[in-house]
């Protein structure tokens, strides 16, 4: 029988789930085909906007030492989410390429849907899971990242991204006037490549060679070649073509996500390829409640980098002169990064203005933006 306190436990954690409600959009979509296909990115980008609209921002901050078996209604979406998402998009394709009432271009509309979920909702749990210590949650997050091509992120995130962010040696950082599309294609050659090199870095400080079994990028080819081979197997050519084209859009999502959270940010360069560490004015931060619940504190952003380890439920929310604030939740920035000149004109002010509060006696930012601090080795 639940207890009151686990009743209390599960009312709070209750909107953490909203993402559950994509279940049924997309299978509206999928039955009815048509402008039913639009459901699903209404829902997440028009809905979210509206309700962080309609609620106010959420400032409070939950006890950051509050025990880890009171967070079990909050880590169980993360947890329920593979299996959840790994029907949603096998039994799409498996339905969609047999479905006569679905033209060509509502097929790719509808993949395109199946994408933005599986980038908003399955990479940003993959992100939460990765961060844990426990060997379940670590594999949940390959077998998400697996379903959108995507596996390396685990590596870079965590080996790349977290040590070098705001520094010219971190591919993830948005430069100064940087566009998202250049950003776009920069992020995708570089990624990759440096999340192979750390890996391989680590093998060799063990005395072991890239090629090593206990390299995980041979575990990133097999989940990978594996859902290529399911989508396959489920829709033919066309399966594998539709599997591809929604892993591009999760990526596409993941990566505006990535270039709002940092865009012209930098940590102070100290000597000899040295920055200072990361604090919360190093991310930006974003306290609109909806968008939260839908992405489970991600705009929570400036407290994941200072507290890289601290699960979603107790990650904090800071002031604007503890760490930089979005003017709108992720689904409005991200629409806004899609357009260069706009994004510009909203964006460029506010990291001007973090500069002169935050590096008053930086002059010239130059070497920042264009990546020719020195290099951390």
């Amino acid at each position: 029988m639940i207890s009151a306190k686990d009743m209390a436990h599960i009312a709070r954690a209750l909107p953490f789930w909203v993402s559950l409600l994509f279940v049924p959009l997309i299978a509206i979509a999928a039955v009815n085909g048509g402008w039913w296909i639009a459901i699903v990115p209404l829902y997440a980008w028009a809905g979210f906007t509206i309700l962080d609209t309609l609620t106010d921002l959420n400032q409070e901050n939950a006890d950051p030492e509050t025990p880890r078996k009171a967070l079990t209604w909050y880590r169980l979406i993360t947890l329920i989410w593979g299996p959840i998402q790994f029907c949603i998009l096998f039994a799409v394709i498996y339905y969609g390429t047999r479905a006569d009432h679905l033209s060509t271009r509502e097929l790719i509309a509808l993949l395109g849907g199946v994408g933005l979920i599986t980038g908003a909702i399955g990479i940003n749990y993959a992100h939460e899971l990765m961060h844990q210590r426990s060997r379940l949650e670590r594999w949940m997050a390959d077998l998400l990242l697996a379903m959108v091509l995507y596996s390396h992120f685990r590596s870079e995130h965590l080996l790349v991204h977290h040590r070098y962010v705001g520094t010219p040696r971190d591919p993830v950082t948005a430069r100064y006037n940087e566009n998202f599309f250049h950003y776009f294609i920069r992020v995708l050659w570089h990624c990759p490549q440096s999340a192979f090199k750390a890996e391989a870095s680590m093998l060799a400080r063990k005395n072991r060679p890239w090629y090593d079994r206990s390299n995980p990028f041979w575990r990133y080819i097999l989940l990978q070649t594996t859902m290529l081979g399911l989508s396959m197997l489920l829709g033919g050519f066309l399966g594998l073509v539709l599997f591809i084209f929604q892993a591009f859009v999760a990526i596409l999502f993941l990566e505006l996500v990535n270039y709002v959270e940092h865009y012209g940010l930098t940590r102070r360069h100290i000597r000899d390829g040295k920055y200072e560490p990361v604090r919360p004015h190093h991310s930006w931060n974003a306290a609109h409640r909806g968008t939260n619940w839908l992405l489970i504190n991600l705009q929570r952003h400036s407290d994941h980098h200072y507290k890289p380890d601290r699960p979603f439920p107790l990650l904090q929310t800071y002031d604007e002169k503890t760490a930089p604030q979005l003017p709108f939740g992720y689904p409005l920035m991200t629409a806004l990064a899609i357009i260069p000149p706009l994004w510009r004109r909203v964006m460029n002010p506010k990291v001007r203005a973090w500069r002169k509060y935050h590096y008053p006696d930086i002059e010239d930012w130059t070497p920042y933006k264009t990546g020719t601090t020195p290099m951390p080795r």
